[in-house]
């Protein structure tokens, strides 16, 4: 059924991975038990992944494609070390935490940036992304949203969370 789904999603949007067939993307897939596991927990939490591309090592890229921010990764602060860190009001978990035990990565500024130009994403939400090691040893994490026609990175506490900023995430296969 997942695969039938991915399919049907694939098909529905053929501006996002121009150039791709999609024998090729379930081949990869079902040579790739551990790719089918971490699509089926982005779908079930309401990421909606889809291809979005090729990188430079032929990798098939699948981002969340969902409109906005995956409703079932919503209200976690941005990384385990924030999460500990927290007395009172913990979230349920981390965007990277979570991310990790889906087998995805949070998408980069570039990624993000990337998937804007295939439609219009994270108009009501927002998205933690990875966030340079810089910047986190301070104790901020990035996220992106977008507004008035444009994409926003911003900052915040790596221990904040909000019910409207969740994370999209991204698999190579």
């Amino acid at each position: 059924m997942l695969l039938a789904t991915l399919k049907s999603r694939f098909e529905r949007y053929p501006n996002r991975h121009t150039g791709i067939h999609w024998p090729t993307v379930e081949a990869r897939i079902a040579a790739n038990n551990k790719a089918l596991t971490s699509l089926a927990a982005m779908d079930a939490s309401g990421g909606e992944p889809d291809v979005i591309g090729l990188n430079e090592r032929d990798e098939i890229l699948y981002c969340d494609c969902s409109a906005e921010s995956p409703a079932g990764r919503r209200s976690l602060c941005f990384d385990d070390s924030a999460l500990d860190a927290r007395k009172e009001n913990k979230p349920a978990g981390s965007a990277v935490g979570m991310a990790a035990s889906m087998g995805i990565e949070l998408l980069t500024e570039a990624d993000y940036r990337h998937l804007q130009t295939l439609g219009e994403f994270d108009l009501k939400t927002s998205s933690w992304i990875a966030t340079p090691i810089a910047v986190r040893a301070l104790g901020g994490a990035l996220f992106c949203d977008r507004r008035y026609g444009q994409v926003f990175v911003y900052h915040n506490g790596a221990q904040s969370y909000y019910a409207a900023r969740g994370f999209r995430g991204s698999l190579r296969i």
